[in-house]
């Protein structure tokens, strides 16, 4: 079944639009919540509550893309699972390291909490990820937004753990001079 039929089924609130997303979409949301809990039982939780979430959205959400929609969904989840599991001193896993990467290009001095300039930033961010060259575009996309291994990214892309470290790190630190130029 198409996307937009199952977000039809949705507007029509009938629940076959969940059996569809699931019977499409469920693998794939498991391997983005996966990637960030790196535990099974965690992980199907999310995606059982990805499918939920997707209920209360729908109406008034119209995604115009909806595999990225239902990740999107998938990933706050894992990630409010994952801040819930692993306190600040436990640390540990994949997206702990993707964060602390991550954080080398936000100023500390930034109040980044508050929803106005996270709103901003994030619309920044976007945009300097739409302008790099598709490769590093993906590759940052691949590590920062689906919270892949260095190990899965090097290999789908056939480079060596190294290169694919080097790549991200000058990708980070384009990011950062671009955030200090539009004034984070």
């Amino acid at each position: 079944m198409e996307d937009t039929e199952i977000i039809n089924l949705y507007f029509t609130r009938n629940p076959d639009a969940i059996t569809h997303s699931k019977e499409k979409y469920e693998s794939y949301c498991f391997s983005v919540a996966n990637n960030i809990l790196e535990n099974i039982q965690d992980s199907e939780e999310c995606v059982n509550d990805t499918w939920l979430h997707t209920w209360n959205e729908i109406p008034p959400c119209k995604p115009k893309y909806f595999r990225l929609f239902l990740a999107k969904i998938t990933r706050n989840l894992a990630f409010n699972k994952w801040n819930h599991r692993y306190a600040k001193k436990r640390g540990g896993g994949e997206i702990h390291l993707v964060l602390e990467e991550l954080s080398q290009c936000i100023s500390k001095e930034s109040d980044v909490l508050d929803q106005v300039i996270a709103k901003e930033l994030g619309e920044s961010i976007e945009a300097f990820v739409r302008n790099l060259p598709t490769k590093e575009g993906d590759i940052f996309i691949r590590r920062y937004f689906f919270s892949e291994s260095i190990s899965q990214i090097a290999s789908s892309y056939g480079l060596t753990k190294n290169n694919t470290m080097v790549t991200l790190s000058r990708t980070r630190k384009k990011l950062k001079l671009y955030l200090i130029q539009e004034g984070y």
